[in-house]
């Protein structure tokens, strides 16, 4: 055979090698520290190429503990108001069903260099959204949902332009309107706050709780300085956005079951008339 030496060689290599290795109590240490090297390298580069394609799943996973954990917060809080208003009154509490849920979804795609800037979310109408429904990421507001498909939906962002939100300085009952004003996603505008208010920069600007898109308390941004405003009455305060707008990843649609009974009641009187 053409390569009948070379396998002769090579068998007797391996068994010079085995001799070697079975019967001299160095070299077979040798060996063996040798060969637990390198598998301990293999072992722990196969490690982390697994838990980096594990990293997403692991996402997923700990942002449904964080939408789990952040509703029930926001029921216990709105038991808790209530209890105290009963207590107030002097009425027993009975139990309230809780108010708020979280949805937990991803970003598909967004923008931002826009007047009016979209993202769109994989989540829609089975999953129990609808048009008006506050969305937020782990940080603070980012949007309004605005039309549902079955399976994905359309979110305004908080940057648009003419796109207003009820919010107020943090710890105290002074409410403004937060508005967008165009090219810089990470700064926005604090309209109509009293003129008596006061504030120091660096203090922190929270949703109001006055409508049924978001309850009260969630971060919206911080206050970077006053600026200068016609009215006497009132001023406006520049912000920065708790949220990074350019990188936004899972989010989370608050459910609030309330609206409905809460939008009849606002509309009463309209339908009387």
């Amino acid at each position: 055979m053409r390569y009948s030496t070379w396998f002769v060689f090579a068998f007797y290599v391996l068994v010079s090698l085995i001799l070697l290795f079975s019967f001299n109590t160095y070299q077979r240490s040798v060996w063996l520290t040798s060969a637990n090297a390198v598998s301990s390298t293999v072992n722990e580069a196969t490690s982390t190429v697994t838990g980096y394609f594990n990293l997403r799943e692991i996402n997923r996973s700990l942002q449904a503990s964080n939408a789990e954990l952040e509703n029930r917060v926001l029921n216990l809080t709105n038991e808790l108001q209530h209890i105290r208003a009963m207590i107030d009154d002097s009425v027993a509490y009975s139990g309230l069903p809780p108010r708020f849920g979280y949805v937990a979804a991803s970003v598909i795609n967004n923008s931002t260099r826009h007047p009016r800037n979209y993202f769109t979310i994989n989540r829609g109408q089975a999953d129990g959204l609808a048009p008006g429904m506050g969305v937020v990421d782990q940080n603070g507001v980012v949007g309004i949902v605005n039309v549902c498909g079955k399976h994905t939906a359309r979110v305004i962002s908080l940057l648009t332009k003419d796109q207003h939100f009820s919010v107020k300085l943090k710890g105290t009952q002074f409410v403004g309107s937060l508005a967008w004003k165009e090219n810089d996603p990470h700064t926005a505008w604090i309209e109509e706050i009293p003129r008596h208010a006061r504030y120091h920069i660096g203090d922190t600007i929270v949703t109001s709780g006055f409508s049924t898109t978001f309850p009260e308390g969630i971060p919206v941004g911080i206050v970077m300085s006053q600026v200068r405003n016609s009215d006497g009455n009132f001023f406006t305060l520049k912000i920065r956005l708790s949220s990074d707008f350019n990188n936004l990843g899972t989010v989370r649609i608050i459910k609030d079951n309330l609206k409905t009974e809460l939008d009849s009641l606002r509309t009463f009187d309209r339908k009387e008339e």
